[in-house]
């Protein structure tokens, strides 16, 4: 029987208790007629899959598999000839359900795979059953522990950027705070490939210079006073104020926001891992400043995404990946990796040799 990784249920009080990992065995999957079952490859973390660790998540469930990242090959199909189409091929799994194209926001509820009672997939499993019409082909050029690390944070960064921010252009000055994490590495990748001047902030001089490597023009580290002033300094001559913010952390975004941005500028927000809560202020009002709420995506745009990723040859940066989704051990120093903010990049399980896999179909 295929083997998924779940948490266990243990007494305590949200934020103080830690929920352990737990492997159980799932029934073999019988795909209905649209259906295919994706033999996963490698998967990978994100923050709510520490969040729900720390019951600091709705929805939780003891049951369902963890992840919302999975890349693998198709090895069992239903009828349809939607679904036999992908016999074989190597995929990666849209990370949500429920939002189609609508670009206000989800048309259903909607959910996210991975650990919750809304969704009865996690991609932390040896195999998954899911519609066909949720699948992509995974860039040919990405390496699997790669391709796993784009769907969630991909289609968040696309979002925030592309369809939030209106400043997703070639010469426009964005900056991205807390560099470091899978969605701001993945934003400065594809506000690169815009043609975009792109600044970061960190407290790491290391996840600093790694984005500069990456293409990032510049990077100051957000702990030191003045920071902002330093930050002014690298822009360009001829365009001394920032487009965008494309920010997951909140705190003080908006007090230094103001400092920074041009009248009518952008604060695309799309998590606030500081603080559930923030201030807004006049002098933001005055300088008709934006704030725009960003949450992951639409099918059409994780569609939009994958193209843009393969006409690019992009590659999402994978911080460390171990083997073995019975490797417990291993895999909770991932999920230390997460709560130390240590990482640069995506934390990645890899599960299955793609190769072995397809060697045996």
């Amino acid at each position: 029987m295929p083997k998924a990784l779940v948490i266990e249920k243990v007494e305590g009080k949200p934020g103080k208790v830690y929920y352990p990992l737990k492997i159980i065995d799932q029934p073999t999957a019988q795909p209905k007629p649209n259906q295919v079952v994706v033999k996963i490859t490698a998967a990978a973390l994100n923050h709510r899959d520490l969040f729900i660790r720390q019951a600091l998540y709705g929805a939780i469930a003891f049951g369902v598999p963890l992840l919302a990242d999975g890349v693998g090959i198709v090895v069992r199909t239903g009828d349809s000839a939607e679904a036999k189409k992908w016999a074989g091929k190597r995929v990666i799994l849209n990370p949500g359900a429920g939002w189609k194209d609508d670009v206000e926001g989800p048309e259903e509820a909607y959910s996210i795979l991975g650990g919750t009672k809304l969704n009865p997939l996690g991609t932390a499993a040896e195999e998954v059953c899911i519609d066909a019409a949720e699948l992509e082909e995974a860039p040919a050029h990405l390496f699997d522990a790669e391709a796993a690390a784009l769907p969630l944070a991909g289609l968040t960064a696309w979002r925030a950027l592309v369809t939030k921010s209106g400043n997703a252009k070639a010469g426009r000055n964005i900056l991205i705070t807390g560099i470091g994490g899978g969605v701001a590495v993945l934003v400065l990748l594809y506000a690169v490939a815009i043609g975009a001047n792109v600044y970061v902030t960190s407290s790491s001089a290391e996840k600093i210079a790694k984005a500069k490597e990456l293409g990032a023009k510049g990077g100051v580290n957000y702990k030191e006073k003045g920071w902002e002033k330093q930050l002014q300094e690298l822009l360009p001559k001829d365009r001394k104020k920032l487009d965008a913010i494309i920010d997951g952390a909140a705190g003080e975004v908006v007090a230094q926001g103001v400092k920074l941005l041009k009248n009518g500028g952008v604060i695309s927000q799309y998590g606030m891992t500081v603080s559930p809560k923030m201030n807004w202020s006049m002098p933001a009002v005055l300088k008709n400043i934006e704030l725009r709420g960003s949450t992951m995506g639409s099918r059409k745009e994780f569609a939009e995404l994958v193209r843009f990723v393969n006409e690019h040859k992009l590659r999402p940066l994978v911080s460390r990946s171990v083997k073995g989704i019975e490797n417990l051990a291993e895999i909770n120093g991932l999920f230390e990796d997460m709560k130390n903010g240590s990482q640069l990049g995506k934390l990645v399980i890899e599960l299955a040799d793609a190769s072995s896999v397809k060697s045996k179909l």
